[in-house]
């Protein structure tokens, strides 16, 4: 491999990456400014409004889907008959925690809620705890097991 081939190839991966400046821009700046006063109901809607593009099957694949999606590492933490705990953690996370008195990770939680809420067949919501002192989020999704939907 040349180095000219070298060369091509990163430029290559480095354009598929998204630069972490413009991502908290677009997240911490200027959605909050458009959104006003209703910003995190419209990001809770907007993330169930992405989980029903994607619908996935199972949690391995929610894993997978926040990876890929730069959202970070998720974990099942625990879950019992109405409720799982999962923990977000990533290096920009810990970032956003560190700069701002609030982020938001609106998007996250609904994308959560309407993922279990396909997988489990129930309504589903689901909460946010940042914990800025550690660096990660913690989403708590409860359900219903008597509210099912179709």
């Amino acid at each position: 491999m040349t180095a000219e081939t070298k060369n091509t190839e990163l430029t290559l991966d480095l354009s598929k990456a998204v630069p972490v400046f413009g991502y908290e821009l677009i997240r911490e700046e200027l959605l909050p400014s458009i959104l006003g006063k209703e910003s995190s109901h419209i990001l809770y809607w907007a993330g169930k409004n992405l989980a029903r593009k994607y619908p996935l099957e199972s949690m391995d694949e929610i894993v997978n889907f926040f990876t890929k999606a730069g959202w970070g590492h998720l974990t099942v933490k625990r879950e019992s008959k109405h409720e799982m705990e999962v923990e977000l953690k990533s290096p920009i996370i810990k970032d956003r925690l560190k700069k701002s008195d609030y982020s938001s990770f609106q998007i996250e939680a609904g994308f959560l809620a309407q993922q279990v809420q396909f997988q489990k067949k129930v309504i589903a919501e689901a909460y946010e705890h940042p914990k800025k002192l550690s660096g990660k989020v913690v989403f708590t999704i409860k359900w219903d097991n008597k509210d099912t939907i179709e």
